[in-house]
């Protein structure tokens, strides 16, 4: 092994769970981002940790309102979700600029993402500051999944998008 810097790191850790986490801003209007920082801190209760850039619209949006819905987002969604990856919603409605369906939820005022693969409703309970991040700890109130959609997306070095089955089954030609 030799040195390497963090670029070439994260590109040899790839691929990366691809999520959306819906928010909501000061208006009660629903947000998305899309991200990989994310990971489980507890089984019990089961708790979910999400980073967020401090410059990030989202992180603003959970400042203003302490909940999220953590959505992997299917094969069939991967423009959608690339798209929300790639701009800021501070100026523009993500749900109207994408095909995304909006839900209600049953336990935090954030919609869900219709046709997502699984989706975590979370209330955030601590905040952490770390560095130019912060990450968001929140418990699972509530789980919702389709098993039609066993395909999410995974990031490969935050350029591009494949999909992944619970078989391991690849897809890596994705269109978005």
């Amino acid at each position: 092994m030799k040195p390497i810097d963090r670029h070439e790191a994260f590109e040899l850790a790839s691929p990366f769970p691809y999520t959306l986490a819906v928010t909501l801003d000061e208006r009660e209007r629903p947000n998305i981002i899309g991200l990989s920082w994310w990971m489980f801190t507890s089984w019990s209760p089961l708790m979910i940790a999400i980073s967020v850039g401090r410059e990030r619209y989202s992180h603003k949006c959970l400042e203003h309102h302490k909940e999220f819905v953590l959505c992997f987002p299917s094969e069939e969604q991967a423009k959608d979700a690339w798209f929300c990856g790639t701009r800021s919603g501070k100026d523009l409605d993500k749900f109207q600029e994408t095909s995304f369906v909006p839900l209600k939820a049953k336990e935090v005022d954030v919609p869900i993402i219709e046709g997502a693969t699984v989706a975590y409703e979370c209330k955030v309970v601590r905040e952490v500051e770390t560095g130019d991040h912060t990450l968001y700890i929140a418990n699972v109130v509530n789980i919702h999944g389709d098993h039609e959609k066993a395909r999410h997306l995974y990031s490969i070095h935050y350029k591009r998008l494949i999909s992944l089955d619970t078989e391991g089954n690849v897809n890596l030609g994705l269109k978005y």
